[in-house]
């Protein structure tokens, strides 16, 4: 006997977090409530990103609906599917509407209680069929399995880990003395730049440009090619990383010294940087920005942006241009700025020159869509809080000679809808470990004060 399609019903924000999630099923059937198309459609016209993915989820439920009848819709059409064989599922349209309310039933005066309702009233009718509802909304999960649904999950198919100690960290530490790892060897040296070529089962899972240490005082090094055979090491040595420098900085651990090189490297085209606060993820990038433009004029102008969202209430509407409204969420640049140059004898000076001069522009996320942009150092700070696909839209706007530096802290995620496992920072770091132009680097062991670092640990 063959097993039974699961039902899924769709709560909506996972179309807001996913618009096409309905095609991610696979061969199970997949019902979207009326209430849900209701929210989609009082979203869609809101200035907010959120309502361009609302548009999107009902655009793309509307083309694979377009040509069923009504009976059809409500029975369910069969949901398109590159993968070959019999079993397909199928989307439908429940009308919640047509419920009525009954003793035991949660109040139908919120929506997240009538999709509930939908969900257990398919779990009476069908009770041959394992229901399941899919949401976000861990509140909301709670209240469906009070209410006595069987059944209810979170949305995983986007999570490309299942646990953020899983998430790589851009560096492995080998325990002990990395040579005595080693049986053979073999190194050609170019200039001041060495390459040592050692068996691959040394490190069988190494990716592009990840940092190689061991629990001595001087080997560094970084992975920068591998066959079936063999993995090529370039010697960086502990010494060189912690001699970097960039517009008077230095690095104060190894973690720093392998981020900065990672800056530093025109080869290398995104840069994530990762970590807690008080790391110096900022105050590096915004270093080596200015080195680079100013010191070595390899690009010609930093722009800075990042996410906006709010972590209490909001102080309304703010005068200005588009780079002035944007000053408030920037601070944390300018802070950098000023740290930089604390040390000049006319400090405001120093920043209005260092900023015409390195051509800072701060820039809005919700105007990067359709840009171009080109042989610019681009900062995009506090990424945690977007999506992948946001996150992909500022990454295709980066044409070439662009160097783009992504920072965050998956600890301080203020989206409604996003956790650590599926924040668009996580998203990129696994998706482009494998690419040979991108470096991750997880910044550890430097705290801002003896505050940041009580509250990091008590808090």
């Amino acid at each position: 006997m063959t097993e039974e399609k699961t039902i899924y019903i769709l709560d909506t924000n996972i179309l807001l977090h996913e618009p096409f999630a309905f095609l991610s099923f696979q061969e199970h059937d997949v019902i979207v409530p009326m209430t849900v198309l209701e929210e989609l459609d009082s979203i869609k016209d809101r200035n907010k990103d959120v309502s361009r993915d609302a548009r999107v989820a009902i655009r793309a439920l509307e083309d694979c609906l377009v040509n069923a009848t009504p009976e059809e819709v409500l029975a369910g059409v069969p949901i398109p599917t590159q993968q070959d064989g019999s079993k397909v599922g199928r989307l439908s349209i429940f009308n919640d509407y047509t419920l009525e309310q009954t003793a035991g039933k949660l109040s139908f005066n919120e929506n997240d209680n009538r999709i509930i309702n939908t969900a257990l009233h398919i779990q009476g009718t069908r009770k041959t069929r394992k229901v399941v509802l899919v949401t976000k909304d861990i509140n909301m999960r709670l209240k469906a399995k009070g209410a006595g649904l069987k059944h209810v999950e979170d949305y995983r198919t986007d999570q490309l880990i299942d646990d953020i100690q899983f998430l790589t960290k851009g560096y492995h530490k080998f325990s002990g003395d990395f040579w005595q790892q080693v049986k053979n060897c073999e190194s050609e040296s170019e200039g001041r730049n060495t390459t040592h070529y050692v068996e691959k089962s040394v490190f069988p899972n190494a990716y592009m440009n990840e940092y190689l240490l061991d629990e001595g005082e001087h080997f560094a090094g970084k992975v920068v090619g591998w066959d079936e055979q063999k993995l090529a090491i370039a010697d960086l040595s502990r010494e060189r990383l912690m001699s970097k420098q960039a517009w008077g900085i230095s690095p104060k651990n190894i973690y720093q010294g392998m981020a900065m090189d990672a800056l530093l490297d025109p080869s290398i085209d995104l840069v994530i940087l990762t970590g807690p606060a008080g790391c110096g993820k900022t105050l590096l990038a915004l270093a080596s920005a200015l080195e680079l433009v100013i010191e070595r004029g390899m690009y010609d102008k930093v722009i800075v942006t990042r996410s906006t969202p709010e972590i209490a209430e909001s102080i309304g509407f703010l005068p200005g241009t588009e780079e002035e409204k944007m000053a408030p969420w920037l601070a944390a640049i300018t802070d950098s700025l000023e740290v930089l140059h604390k040390q000049d004898e006319n400090m405001e000076s120093s920043l209005n020159y260092i900023m015409d001069k390195a051509n800072i522009q701060f820039k809005s996320v919700n105007f990067m869509r359709g840009r171009s942009i080109q042989n610019a150092f681009v900062i995009l700070d506090e990424c945690q809080n977007l999506t992948a696909s946001q996150l992909k839209t500022i990454i295709t706007r980066c044409g070439e000679g662009t160097k783009l530096v992504c920072s965050g802290n998956l600890a301080q995620i203020d989206s409604n809808y996003l956790s650590a496992l599926t924040s668009g920072l996580t998203y990129i770091v696994e998706r482009f470990k494998d690419f040979p132009g991108s470096t991750t680097v997880n910044l550890n062991g430097v705290v801002r004060s003896r505050l940041a670092s009580f509250a990091e640990e008590n808090l």
